[in-house]
């Protein structure tokens, strides 16, 4: 088993989970967040602490699709250990539908 951050964190990237990852396994997008699947070690600590509900166990129905998404990109991202500020407009947007088809950007964050 393993983790993963699915299109809730788009667009909000609140960064709460991070500083509790025992393994470091949490990649920085230019407006999301992903979990490298292989270095996760299911341990759950981070899943309570994203306020918008964005990390979920592979065990979950229709949950493959996230784990390859967050292999391909924590493969191209930066490792990031240190909570930084979420974005902007992060209220507005936590729960809204759709995020991955409207938002989603490829571009690395800065990581740290």
């Amino acid at each position: 088993m393993t983790y993963i951050v699915n299109d809730s964190c788009i667009a909000c990237k609140y960064t709460d989970c991070v500083e509790v990852c025992p393994v470091d396994c949490f990649y920085e997008g230019e407006n999301m967040l992903v979990i490298h699947p292989d270095e996760c070690i299911d341990c759950g600590v981070c899943e309570p602490e994203c306020p918008a509900d964005a990390i979920r166990p592979d065990t979950e129905p229709d949950m493959e699709k996230w784990v390859e998404f967050n292999r391909k990109y924590s493969e191209m991202w930066p490792v990031i250990i240190t909570k930084k500020e979420q974005l902007p407009d992060a209220e507005e947007h936590d729960g809204e539908e759709g995020k991955l088809e409207k938002y989603f950007s490829e571009k690395p964050g800065e990581g740290g």
